[in-house]
């Protein structure tokens, strides 16, 4: 006797219906970023920006401290070579920020679970032009030097904070059309932007700098620039020693350094040499030739023929490169 096929469609559907016929398969799990020396990552699903005054800083080590404004807790840091140091509304060092001053302090993790790998230090004056934001002047009491202010975008529309104070003292200088001006030049209505510094506890801010106008600000930044350029150009451009197998070397070049990397091509001659904790030369720059390089996000990956010896270069450590020569 002859038994009946089975529908092909019957037997697709109850395929189709099985528990666990065709399940998809689940989506690899996302590794977190993490703090890793030699390497430049930084953990931006993982990160506290903690406005905070500085409390101290040591160039030689690239650690300090900084008071939270919000808890009074006192912060330790360690700066991460490729930390971006933002000073002036531009890039800068360590030695550009004053002690006391008021900024945002990009923190991430370390394997302890600790809060002290610094990744940014970016100064008020950043942060605003950055956002384009002002303090709109609401009330001007000009018995204490203070301003009460709200902290917008320019046009209006986004409002930060209201009723902010910004308080001014001997030792503040107010900027014009890029000259200096005085506290009662400032007018209701008027947009400002600041550098201030705390008085040891909550959120307080005392003005060193009040910019009356985008032109004073912008004559600090361009100041900055040349500062910062003439630096790279005189101390190298810092990055990672990425690989080391006899004469070839392969370095990450931090972003902070593009003086430098604009200038880099295949077949020139450059001088390298390993650096410190503290970013210093260690020993005498050597001559190598330019093989390769790449833009990997803001950082320029560069790979080197070494005319002399290139023991000295460890993978994970610190190098300095000039273009024209230290």
């Amino acid at each position: 006797m002859k038994l009946p096929q089975p529908c092909p469609f019957l037997l697709l559907w109850v395929l189709l219906m099985a528990p666990g016929t065709f399940r998809a398969a689940d989506p690899p799990a996302k590794v977190p970023l993490k703090i890793t020396p030699g390497k430049v990552i930084i953990p931006f699903d993982k990160m506290r920006r903690i406005w905070g005054e500085l409390i101290s800083i040591d160039q030689a080590t690239r650690t300090g401290t900084f008071r939270n404004e919000s808890t009074d807790e006192v912060m330790r840091f360690t700066v991460m070579p490729y930390a971006e140091l933002l000073h002036h509304a531009t890039n800068g060092d360590l030695q550009d920020f004053r002690v006391g001053e008021r900024a945002i302090f990009r923190m991430h993790e370390n394997e302890k679970g600790e809060w002290v790998w610094l990744t940014y230090i970016q100064d008020e004056m950043n942060m605003m032009n950055g956002h384009g934001e002002y303090f709109f002047v609401d009330q001007i009491d000009a018995a204490s030097g203070e301003l009460t202010t709200t902290w917008a975008k320019g046009d209006l529309t986004f409002v930060r904070e209201k009723g902010v104070t910004i308080s001014t003292d001997k030792d503040t200088r107010f900027w014009k059309a890029g000259l200096p001006a005085a506290f009662s030049d400032i007018k209701p209505g008027d947009k400002l932007r600041t550098k201030t510094h705390g008085v040891g506890k909550g959120r307080v801010r005392v003005a060193w700098e009040v910019f009356l106008d985008d032109e004073s600000l912008r004559k600090f930044q361009t100041e900055q620039k040349a500062v910062h350029e003439a630096r790279i150009l005189k101390e190298g451009a810092a990055g990672y020693v990425d690989a080391r197998e006899g004469q070839n070397l392969e370095l990450t070049l931090f972003n902070e350094g593009e003086v430098q990397v604009k200038r880099l091509k295949p077949g020139i001659t450059v001088h390298v040499v390993p650096a410190g904790v503290d970013r210093k030369p260690v020993g005498t720059p050597v001559a190598a030739t330019v093989a390769q390089l790449k833009m990997s996000g803001r950082q320029c990956l560069v790979s080197l023929t070494v005319a002399g010896d290139g023991s000295g270069f460890q993978p994970a450590g610190l190098a300095r490169l000039w273009v024209d020569g230290p």
